[in-house]
């Protein structure tokens, strides 16, 4: 009985599932297009070259072309970010593993550490830390990053509101984002949740100030880092203003969602 004569396709498809996002890959310089780099990868053996390196990807430091970073016939270590059986190729960051110290420590970030650094730059979508211990990082002014949702508990309109540049803290690793070579952390992980101790109850009346007047109602703190909303059908055609004091009842209270519906009183 003849042999089946193997699929050429169906052969690059499987080789290509074998490769898994964050995994290192080596290989070389086989040529440029379409703005990417093409990298014959070890395993590619002969046939054809199936690794590409998007622009983007490429390297921390600014460039025009490509050419002026690596060179046809260059050995190249790349973190895999993705396969493509269909396209036949592996997308490939070089700029991932440019930095060998900066890679090591994202390597070691694990979920669940505790990390300790200095805030080094406070901006509106997220602050950045220099993490001790940790390399200087290519770009960012530190290697840590703080999203303004992990910063505390509490509603914050900026990140400065928060921290300053120069001041020390301490965070839980959520994660390490080798696009943005970076170790993700939260202050808030480990700050206690205010909810636990809310103690607030429907019909229970509290008097806050009101932190944010919008369209719809205005919002009023009724714990230390607890708001609710007061809708404006609820106002009872009160004008408010922000900072103002309001006596308010609990309408409704979701901790999944983290919400109070709140009602003026009195």
């Amino acid at each position: 009985m003849t042999e089946p004569v193997p699929n050429p396709l169906e052969q690059l498809r499987t080789r290509l599932a074998a490769f898994r996002p964050g995994e290192v890959a080596h290989g070389t310089v086989a040529g440029f297009a379409d703005g990417e780099v093409v990298v014959r990868l070890d395993s590619d053996g002969s046939g054809e070259p199936t690794g590409r390196i998007p622009r983007h990807l490429l390297s921390w430091t600014a460039f025009e072309d490509p050419a002026q970073v690596v060179a046809v016939g260059q050995r190249v270590t790349a973190e895999v970010q993705g396969a493509h059986g269909g396209g036949g190729r592996v997308v490939l960051s070089a700029k991932a593993c440019e930095d060998e110290a900066l890679y090591r420590h994202l390597r070691g970030a694990r979920p669940g550490d505790v990390v300790t650094g200095t805030v080094a730059a406070v901006h509106p979508f997220g602050v950045f830390v220099r993490l001790d211990g940790a390399p200087p990082h290519p770009v960012h002014p530190g290697t840590g990053f703080v999203r303004v949702p992990d910063l505390t508990w509490a509603h914050v309109d900026h990140p400065a509101d928060v921290v300053r540049p120069g001041q020390r803290v301490t965070g839980e690793v959520i994660g390490a984002d080798s696009y943005q070579g970076e170790v993700v952390i939260s202050l808030k992980a480990l700050a206690e949740d205010p909810w636990n101790s809310l103690g607030l109850a429907v019909g229970d009346v509290v008097t806050g100030p009101v932190t944010k007047v919008v369209p719809f109602g205005v919002f009023v703190r009724v714990g230390e880092a607890a708001e609710g909303l007061v809708h404006v059908s609820d106002l009872g055609g009160r004008a408010v203003a922000e900072g103002q004091e309001l006596t308010v009842r609990v309408l409704e209270t979701d901790r999944v969602r983290r919400r109070i519906r709140l009602a003026a009183a009195g």
